[in-house]
């Protein structure tokens, strides 16, 4: 049964005023935005398993056996605006990140969750388990505190530390790149792909159809969700990083980078199948060099484009309908490893819905 018709049914207007002047930070979007109205909103935790330790629980000794943990779920916060398209955007994010991706963008526009919402589709933000506001998982990990936002900087492909790429879509504002750093967070546990794709067809069970979002790390573990779950409908995946699923027998070679080697996924070809049964699109921002290079940051992402391609062939070659969109190539440029939360999101976020528009999903 869906969350619309057991929620708690509100009518939230919302109105997105541009900040004062006496307002330190960031910077507010310079038109005024009208009101979005919001039939429904909320939160749950979804997937996940329960363990429990031996013995039995007693009331006076808190260290006593017999208690449960529940964990290893996913948590999602969800709106339905009014007149609510058929399908919701369901959003996962990607290594190192949380639901914070998809709400707004680090020089304070609105990001996809709220520029899809004003475009009638609910949307549904994943905080993946092990990770965020779902951090209770039921394997213990250890949270380092490295620093590292340099190295980022780089692999997310913003510029060459501490300089900025020409024309990059990224504001150069301090407070921005404030807000970038500030957006990571870290595991609480291993990541677990099978635990975090089964958290997300859970998801499905629960809303039913609709299409899944994926970015960088997430895309990988998205195909295995949509291999285990036909109530995703289609997938839209920004910048795939790994887990690249190929039919037994068609594995492609590893690509070779200065980041290192991305391996190929071997799966059944009667799982592969499935992935061919939806529509997929997949996008690239820029600044990923055409030949190899000695910078990481850039090079781990000529590697992967190749990959994605290699992959999207596969699925075609099996019936499917993949595409893979690399933005320079159709004249859009300066887009980092976040097209979506970029300064021209909104252009990018057009992109999408044309997608969707084609296929029959909107």
């Amino acid at each position: 049964m869906s969350i619309t018709q057991h929620g708690l049914r509100l009518s939230v207007a919302l109105l997105f005023a541009a900040m004062t002047a006496s307002t330190p930070a960031i910077a507010a979007p310079e038109v005024q935005a009208k009101p979005l109205m919001i039939q429904e909103q909320g939160s749950f935790a979804v997937g996940g398993t329960m363990s429990q330790s031996l013995g039995s629980f007693e009331t006076l000794n808190p260290a006593s056996g017999g208690q449960t943990l529940h964990g290893d779920h996913a948590r999602v916060f969800y709106q339905v605006p009014v007149n609510a398209r058929k399908l919701p955007l369901v959003m996962w994010h990607g290594f190192g990140q949380f639901s914070k991706t998809w709400e707004t963008t680090p020089d304070g526009h609105e990001d996809y969750q709220t520029i899809f919402l004003r475009r009638q589709f609910a949307t549904y933000l994943i905080d993946q388990p092990r990770r965020g506001a779902a951090g209770r998982g039921t394997m213990g990990g250890t949270v380092s505190a490295t620093p590292d936002e340099q190295r980022w900087f780089n692999t997310f492909r913003v510029g060459v530390w501490p300089d900025y790429f020409p024309g990059v879509q990224f504001s150069r504002s301090k407070e921005a790149l404030e807000q970038y750093f500030r957006s990571m967070t870290p595991d609480t546990g291993p990541i677990d792909v099978k635990v975090s794709s089964d958290a997300v067809s859970a998801l499905f069970d629960r809303i039913g159809p609709g299409i899944l979002v994926t970015h960088s790390h997430s895309c990988g573990m998205g195909w295995l969700a949509a291999m285990k779950n036909p109530r995703i409908r289609a997938i839209v995946s920004y910048e795939p990083g790994s887990g690249f699923v190929f039919p037994e027998g068609e594995l492609p070679p590893a690509m070779t980078s200065s980041a290192g080697a991305l391996e190929p996924v071997a799966v059944r070809r009667s799982e592969f199948a499935k992935l061919t049964r939806i529509p997929i699109i997949i996008y690239y921002g820029d600044f990923i060099p055409a030949e190899p290079t000695a910078n990481p940051g850039q090079d781990g992402w000529r590697a992967r484009l190749a990959m994605a391609k290699l992959w999207a062939e596969a699925i075609n070659r099996h019936g499917g309908d993949a595409k893979v969109v690399h933005l320079p190539e159709i004249g859009i440029r300066g887009n980092t490893h976040f097209p979506f939360s970029d300064l021209n999101n909104v252009q990018i976020a057009d992109l999408m819905s044309r997608f969707l528009a084609e296929k029959h999903l909107d």
